[in-house]
């Protein structure tokens, strides 16, 4: 049987990023500390954090959903306490610490990479993050991916999160250009569905992989499975 046919370059005025668990690994800083939490390949640390990141999502839908808003950093201290609740853990020092490397997120392997790569295609480059600008700075910058990025977008400045659809056009309005002549890349297939039903060409980094959600089959121009395969789909 024939191979299908390659997927068609896309052409791009931007390519705009997630950041939490698209470039940076959201469960990086529970990894750091996994041994403070639970006995090796018990599931602990594992457990706490996707509990940590499911609350952050939470509160984030539930927030903007009721006309509210806290920033992302705060969000972000609270989903870790309900986390540490749940499993029984009381431990300041603990909770420092964790807070701290949350600031400081690896990137994953593929993402540094990918971004010179798009760089050099003269590609512009930006992440639109709901993380707030201080986190962001930190975030970026201890990973290494500052140079690699023409712009770092915050909801903080409309006070709203992801995916409500005005988040999506302060990508527009930063390079001054149409939704359809950005592509957005995510990990997180409820961002890739937002951003694709605002208008935007999505790439869905489907790193594990997980069952298509939302229709992306559909509305989304494809799926890739690591950023290594990114800077063959697009171009400048």
């Amino acid at each position: 049987m024939a191979s299908p046919p390659a997927p068609r370059p896309i052409p791009v005025g931007a390519c705009v990023f997630d950041a939490y668990g698209t470039l940076l690994d959201v469960h990086a800083a529970v990894g750091r500390h996994a041994a403070r939490i639970g006995a090796p390949g018990d599931g602990k640390a594992a457990a706490l954090s996707a509990l940590w990141r499911a609350k952050q999502l939470e509160y984030s839908w539930i927030l903007s959903q009721t006309g509210d808003y806290e920033d992302f950093e705060a969000l972000t201290e609270r989903a870790l306490d309900v986390a540490l609740a749940t499993h029984g853990i009381a431990d300041p020092l603990l909770r420092q610490s964790l807070l701290a490397a949350y600031r400081e997120l690896d990137a994953y392997p593929d993402a540094g990479p990918a971004l010179a790569a798009l760089q050099a295609k003269g590609v512009a480059t930006a992440i639109l993050s709901n993380g707030s600008p201080g986190m962001l700075a930190a975030a970026v910058g201890a990973a290494g991916l500052a140079p690699r990025l023409d712009a770092v977008l915050s909801v903080d400045d409309l006070r709203i999160y992801k995916p409500a659809p005005r988040v999506y056009a302060l990508a527009a309005m930063r390079f001054g250009c149409a939704p359809r002549d950005i592509v957005f890349v995510s990990g997180n297939a409820w961002d890739a569905y937002g951003a694709a039903r605002f208008g935007c060409r999505v790439l869905w980094l489907n790193r594990t992989p997980q069952p298509e959600e939302y229709g992306l089959d559909r509305l989304a121009e494809g799926r890739i499975t690591t950023l290594a395969e990114l800077p063959d789909r697009i171009f400048a």
